[in-house]
């Protein structure tokens, strides 16, 4: 019988802490929502492949992305404009990770370049 007591105290415990954080989310504003989606997607990974183009023409391609980030101002927290990462250039954009392809860091402006992310399957 006391078993039995502890464990459904255990179990309100935990249901209360689930109530409280459904209040605290649906409490936060739509960006502070999406940032904790982006979060989230960050710690479960994303097989993200990045286009660029000059013109019509696919000029590079990075394999395997994670995520991409907006750089932040050190001093005012302000967002710059370009994003950065880390993927697998893939050199002859054949779409495969080859064997002398290796992972590197890449930045792409929101102003002058013409690119394309998105999730691989």
């Amino acid at each position: 019988m006391v078993k039995y007591s502890k464990m459904k105290k255990e179990m309100k415990i935990k249901i209360f802490f689930l109530i409280a954080l459904l209040f605290a989310i649906t409490g936060c504003t739509q960006e502070t929502q999406n940032n904790l989606s982006r979060s989230l997607q960050n710690w479960t990974g994303t097989n993200g492949v990045l286009e660029i183009y000059a013109s019509d023409k696919l000029v590079h391609r990075f394999l395997k992305i994670d995520k991409m980030s907006t750089a932040m101002g050190t001093n005012d927290s302000v967002p710059r404009a370009y994003r950065f990462g880390y993927g697998y250039h893939d050199i002859n954009l054949n779409n495969v990770v080859d064997a002398n392809e290796k992972k590197v860091y890449f930045e792409v402006s929101d102003y002058s370049t013409n690119y394309l992310f998105f999730e691989a399957n």
